[in-house]
């Protein structure tokens, strides 16, 4: 049985990916920070442990991680979005998406390190994002975060590989989420169209993903796109 860590784990991808380290019998905790009811209803559907903290506070994170003797798998998945210009991106906004994209990425690694270098094993698993990879109109500040969180796991991959610890990320792309629950269904339907496997992507789709980084031992500093084929490089 594996120890799981999935930070965002109360809706969404985050969810999904809780469900999906459950049903393989892993031992998961998960990270949120405001959705409670939704935290509580994911725990009990899973047995998972759920803990109330902000990624991007450092007491928080290192509160969460104090309880862990032992960990596995992390998933950095914690993650928030803006969508205007960048002319329209207010500064104090620019800054809480790289706290908590980038940031909570960056403190929840760090913590989660010594316990992977006492195993002289571990995984991590980071969200970027389609966008990370190509950037998108009116995105600029989520493009920069995603875009970050690629040159992070490539970094960390050539840095602690030599250690047991294996680094990844998927890049998911159009996700069927509270993330665009504002975006006009035609919008959405012209991007599905465009999509080769004509349909846009669910949460589980990104969780089978996951399952799968986790357990691939020859794998590591790479970026697995789940997109369905939006984006082909």
């Amino acid at each position: 049985m594996r120890s799981v860590l999935i930070t965002g784990g109360s809706r969404g991808i985050g969810a999904a990916a809780v469900r999906a380290f459950a049903r393989l019998g892993d031992d998961v905790t998960f990270l949120y920070e405001k959705h409670h009811e939704a935290a509580r209803a994911v725990a009990a559907e899973t047995g998972a442990r759920a803990i109330c903290a902000d990624v991007s506070d450092p007491e928080a994170v290192a509160r969460a991680f104090s309880g862990l003797t032992r960990l596995d798998v992390l998933v950095n998945n914690a993650g928030i979005c803006h969508y205007g210009l960048l002319t329209q991106t207010p500064l104090e906004v620019w800054e809480r998406l790289f706290a908590v994209n980038v940031r909570g990425a960056y403190l929840c690694s760090n913590a989660a390190t010594p316990l992977f270098l006492k195993q002289h094993r571990g995984c991590i698993i980071n969200v970027s994002s389609m966008w990370g990879q190509v950037g998108a109109s009116c995105e600029a500040a989520y493009s920069a975060t995603k875009g970050a969180i690629l040159a992070l796991t490539k970094a960390l991959a050539q840095e602690l590989g030599p250690s047991g610890i294996r680094v990844n990320a998927v890049a998911p792309g159009v996700i069927l989420t509270d993330m665009v629950e504002n975006v006009a269904p035609e919008v959405l339907e012209e991007l599905r169209s465009q999509t080769p496997v004509e349909r846009n992507g669910t949460p589980e789709d990104v969780a089978q993903a996951m399952v799968y980084l986790a357990q691939a031992s020859f794998v590591t500093g790479q970026i697995l796109p789940v997109n369905g084929g939006f984006i082909i490089t």
